[in-house]
């Protein structure tokens, strides 16, 4: 049995030994997610689609479960869901065919397709065509011009992904796209949502377009303000924090596919669109999956959960009528494709049904 006076050297030194291993394991953690997310991808989708535009043109690789160049008369409905940081667009395409399994005769006449956004190292690590559009690790999620073959925007890719379904004679029968992005995909697709060109001309056509973004980890404000507390918004500090009104997370030195745009019309259009957000009610770590914890991130809140519930209100204060969007909740979630998009709550949203009682869409802010 050690005496007091003894013990205290010894548990001192015990606390410091648990403090080094904990520092230790947080750095190899640091460092696993990093070299994860600079590694190449596993896998190239085994589909392309041309991309025309006025600074280039390109191919854009994807994963679909029918001929993306063949005409498909019995499709009524499109899926496209945009990977998360990763890449990995072949694991949310086969998350969306799970998600198809589930749904019954539905699923006979959904379409899925699954972009990929490769990078210059994905380039280098598979032989890939010349035409193979290919972005830095940030500039795909942020609306950036590719760095090869030529400067098109990852939005002008999506705009000719929509564009290519707004095409009756392949597929006469389509009656609505859902652009769905989990994660890093969420925050493509949220700005995507903001600043896309070509929703309005699917809907001249018939189609309609909702946009469902799930458990991003930051999303695009129209000012200044940030959340202090539930319903609560003050104006950020831009001398501590200059990078939280600056594009992606403001509007200020947007990227040339957004500058070319009026900032107040695209923020009306923004508020008109079918924008669905889906949060899992458990994704409240602060330091999971990627999360982004620059200042920018943590000015919107601590955890994506938070941050999700906070945007939905100031979207409330900017529109208290007119705004088309609205939030659903998935209990039991945290930060888990899957499990978001085969919910209940995701089947619902989905496939417009009605989404239950256990998913709710206003709560109080959670504490943790």
């Amino acid at each position: 049995m050690f005496s007091e006076p003894a013990r205290r050297p010894w548990l001192a030194a015990a606390w410091i030994a648990l403090a080094l291993a904990a520092a230790n394991r947080a750095h190899a953690a640091a460092d696993t997610a990093s070299s994860r997310q600079n590694a190449p991808v596993a896998h190239v989708a085994d589909q392309a689609m041309r991309v025309v535009t006025p600074e280039g043109d390109g191919t854009l690789p994807l994963y679909a479960d029918r001929n993306i160049d063949a005409a498909q008369p019995g499709v009524t409905r499109v899926f496209i869901i945009v990977h998360g940081t990763l890449r990995n667009a072949d694991q949310y395409f086969a998350t969306v065919q799970q998600l198809l399994a589930a749904a019954g005769p539905d699923a006979t006449r959904t379409m899925i397709v699954a972009p990929q956004f490769l990078t210059t190292r994905d380039l280098r690590a598979f032989p890939m065509p010349e035409s193979t559009l290919a972005w830095s690790e940030a500039g795909w999620k942020e609306g950036a011009p590719a760095r090869r073959p030529a400067p098109v925007s990852s939005f002008a890719a999506l705009d000719a992904l929509l564009e290519h379904f707004d095409d009756r004679q392949r597929y006469p029968a389509l009656s609505s796209v859902t652009v769905i992005g989990h994660s890093a995909g969420a925050q493509v697709v949220q700005r995507y949502a903001v600043a896309g060109r070509a929703g309005e001309a699917l809907a001249r056509d018939g189609i309609h377009v909702r946009y469902v973004v799930a458990n991003p980890s930051s999303y695009l404000y129209f000012d200044d303000e940030r959340p202090v507390s539930r319903g609560v918004f003050q104006h950020v500090d831009t001398q501590a924090c200059p990078r939280a009104v600056e594009w992606k997370y403001g509007m200020a030195d947007p990227p040339a596919y957004v500058a070319s745009q009026d900032a107040a019309q695209i923020e009306a259009r923004y508020a008109k669109r079918d924008v669905v957000y889906l949060l899992g009610m458990e994704d409240v770590n602060p330091r999971t999956h990627f999360i982004d914890r620059s200042c920018a991130a943590m000015a919107q809140g601590p955890f994506r959960l938070a941050r999700g519930l906070a945007y939905f209100d100031y979207l409330q204060r900017r529109y208290p009528v007119g705004l088309n969007q609205r939030v659903v909740e998935v209990p039991g979630a945290g930060h888990d494709a899957r499990r978001m998009l085969t919910s209940e709550c995701g089947m619902a949203v989905l496939f417009d049904g009605r989404v239950p009682s256990s998913c709710p869409g206003e709560r109080e802010m959670p504490s943790r």
